[in-house]
């Protein structure tokens, strides 16, 4: 046998083991791409500025252009915010020490099949309303049952109040905050249930503003201190259906970070 006869031969039986052909190499997740870059893609955050609305507890945030260099169109801005600042990630660290901080969440939990819960109707009729088990049930009635690992979104249509800071708290005359939340029964089933990865919602807060304004967060206490992180201020949640689209949540890698401002969209079937 020739060398090059020998060499061929060699060639054709090692490449199985390697997993390539002779024509071309295989395209990964490229396709996936393709199909994806098609959908529609919904962006579920606000737009950052110094005076959004926020925690009833912050000051407004700053910020001042540091260097600027005209003929190069160069500019450097120096920003001050506290990190729950607008469409914002909580991580378990915020409510909890020694759990996970931004940092120590990784990327797989940041790609999550999305479900939408729809209260919104609920809500304009009665400010104060709070998501039920029922409202669940009728859900996972319509599309079975909540997958594991899903990114749960509470739609309750606060969103369309923004920018107003008054609009979002709320607050009557008495002092007392009235806006939509979360309840402990649809968390638990959420969580220990159906094993979600995290949830978020349009409001500053996970609770309800009746609880809100006598300084209960038991909620947002209970959602992070079962090692889930959670997202607030959402946007644009009646642009998505119920359930089949995907959520991709990112914000900054901060170094034992207990929150920071985040991006998030949807991607939608």
């Amino acid at each position: 046998m020739s060398l090059r006869i020998l060499a061929i031969a060699t060639t054709a039986a090692l490449l199985p083991l390697f997993n390539v052909t002779a024509n071309a190499a295989e395209p990964g997740l490229w396709k996936v791409y393709d199909s994806l870059k098609n959908q529609k893609w919904v962006d579920l955050t606000h737009s950052y500025n110094e005076q959004i609305p926020h925690w009833k507890g912050f000051e407004a945030a700053e910020r001042k252009t540091l260097y600027t260099i005209d003929k190069d169109g160069f500019q450097v801005d120096l920003y001050t915010h506290v990190g729950q600042w607008g469409t914002h990630v909580d991580p378990p660290a915020h409510f909890h020490k020694g759990l996970r901080t931004i940092d120590q969440i990784p990327v797989k939990e940041q790609l999550l099949p999305l479900v939408v819960l729809d209260i919104h109707t609920q809500v304009e009729k009665n400010p104060d309303y709070t998501v039920t088990l029922d409202d669940v049930k009728a859900w996972e009635k319509r599309h079975g049952a909540i997958p594991a690992g899903a990114f749960v979104a509470l739609r309750s249509d606060w969103s369309k109040r923004w920018p107003d800071q008054e609009k979002i708290q709320n607050v009557d005359a008495k002092g007392v905050a009235h806006y939509p939340g979360w309840s402990k029964e649809v968390l638990v089933y959420l969580y220990e249930t159906r094993k979600i990865t995290a949830s978020g919602h349009e409001t500053t807060d996970t609770d309800p503003g009746l609880a809100t304004t006598k300084d209960d967060y038991s909620l947002e206490s209970y959602i992070l201190g079962k090692d889930h992180y959670q997202i607030e201020l959402l946007a644009n949640l009646d642009q998505l259906p119920e359930a089949g689209a995907l959520a991709v949540v990112s914000f900054p890698k901060i170094e034992k970070g207990t929150g920071f401002p985040a991006r998030v969209f949807a991607i939608l079937p």
